[in-house]
């Protein structure tokens, strides 16, 4: 599994018979810090999932399982919504505030 930030929504009007009624959604691949890793991408999304939650998808074959029994042409999936995530003995989050307020800069300058 990864952890991805939704971006936003995909629109396709004409499309294969399984993604008929699914949700499209564009999703930034995060690292565990929560920086942006590669291009975003589109995944099929199988929780409800919105724009601005952070999620955690899977790709490859597996990426079609949570639809079956129905055939969904997918190489992408969301399988849940992250509530929080931490690493080590703080979230990405508590990290960034602790850089700011101590003035430390991506790179470690």
């Amino acid at each position: 599994m990864h952890l991805a930030h939704v971006l936003g929504t995909v629109v396709a009007t004409i499309k294969d018979p399984g993604l008929v009624g699914r949700a499209l959604l564009l999703v930034q691949p995060l690292s565990p810090d929560r920086e942006a890793v590669g291009r975003p991408l589109v995944a099929v999304d199988s929780v409800g999932a919105g724009i601005g939650e952070d999620v955690f998808f899977v790709r490859g074959r597996e990426a079609a399982l949570p639809f079956l029994p129905v055939s969904v042409p997918t190489d992408a999936a969301i399988t849940g919504i992250c509530d929080h995530w931490t690493t080590g003995d703080r979230s990405p989050l508590e990290r960034r505030r602790a850089a700011v307020s101590t003035g430390a800069r991506k790179g470690g300058r």
